[in-house]
């Protein structure tokens, strides 16, 4: 049986290990950054989690399609930053704050390719049923982020469709990353499709949790500005529930008008939405949220009947993930 810390040992491997072409630097010293500058490798960690529940041991043919699940969703990261104009990720400076737009779309673009080209290492038995799932879910991932472009030209929207949005944009890359892990390691449809929705319920609490996080966590620990969704009113979980409990929606749109010209603007801006949020217990109830989602991950293996050890993996998994919350 492959440990857990096996699994951490490779990923960190795989990535201290990873290389990309030198010439020409402008183009692939942001890939190096990216990389380099780290994070929590959560796909790839649990992209080889779900393969050992089927493996004894880590073979070669798992390790490229784990890597490509952390560079696709580098590429995604570095395209959202300039999107949502943020300065800092992992408390570094973002690609397009070290370099220019220019350059980050580009290198966001080659990040892209080379996580494709990562992909079609698999092996040739399960080569059809990787690439299907990773071409379907990074046409999800955009359409996620369009769906979340589309909100910012609203006032409010239901939560139906902010999960939905979240699904697309976070869960489903998580679940890819589940299910490939499945394939690779031999196991059933049954199997995969369960290991898919572990993952898939998983995101949506991990979600959750970075909404949350990014109105009530600490920097230090978040690797980015606190109070960023609120300063640039992005639709997150915590707003979209704001407007749910208001009955009186005026003082919420009220503040989300607050100018944000000046630190000390941003700065009044963020306590008066934080201030209401914790009024209206939205705090609490994404919490909530986070648990019902965490929870209906760990519902979606029981049907697996996996030994108790091999449960208690993905039960750890989860803690990790987003006990930071809970």
């Amino acid at each position: 049986m492959i440990t857990e810390l096996e699994l951490e040992n490779a990923v960190s491997e795989m990535f201290s290990g990873i290389e990309f072409p030198n010439e020409p630097k402008g183009l692939y010293d942001p890939l190096r950054y990216m990389i380099g500058i780290g994070g929590k490798r959560v796909r790839p960690l649990l992209c080889l989690t779900t393969y050992s529940l089927f493996k004894d041991h880590l073979d070669q043919d798992i390790i490229e399609p784990a890597r490509a699940l952390e560079v696709f969703h580098s590429f995604t990261l570095i395209h959202d930053d300039i999107m949502d104009k943020s300065p800092l990720r992992r408390g570094e400076p973002t690609v397009w704050k070290k370099w220019n737009p220019d350059t980050a779309i580009l290198s966001g673009d080659v990040m892209l390719i080379d996580s494709y080209k990562r992909i079609c290492t698999t092996s040739a038995c399960h080569h059809a049923s990787v690439f299907s799932l990773f071409n379907n879910t990074a046409a999800q991932v955009c359409e996620g982020q369009q769906l979340d472009m589309d909100f910012e030209e609203k006032e409010s929207v239901p939560m139906e469709e902010y999960e939905k949005m979240i699904g697309l944009k976070t869960a489903v890359l998580l679940a890819c990353s589940a299910q490939i892990g499945a394939i690779i390691g031999g196991a059933d449809e049954f199997k995969q499709e369960a290991l898919y929705r572990y993952g898939y319920e998983l995101g949506m609490a991990f979600q959750v949790a970075d909404d949350y996080l990014d109105t009530f966590g600490d920097e230090k620990v978040f690797g980015k500005p606190i109070g960023g969704d609120i300063v640039n009113n992005k639709k997150s979980w915590l707003l979209t529930r704001a407007f749910e409990k208001s009955a009186d929606k005026s003082e919420l749109l009220s503040a989300m008008a607050l100018p944000v010209d000046t630190r000390e603007q941003k700065e009044f801006k963020i306590d008066t939405v934080k201030n209401l949020y914790s009024r209206l217990g939205v705090d609490e109830d994404a919490k909530a949220e986070i648990l019902r989602f965490s929870d209906r991950a760990l519902d979606a293996i029981h049907p697996l009947h996996l030994s108790p050890v091999r449960q208690e993996i993905l039960k750890r998994f989860e803690t990790k993930l987003i006990g930071r919350v809970k």
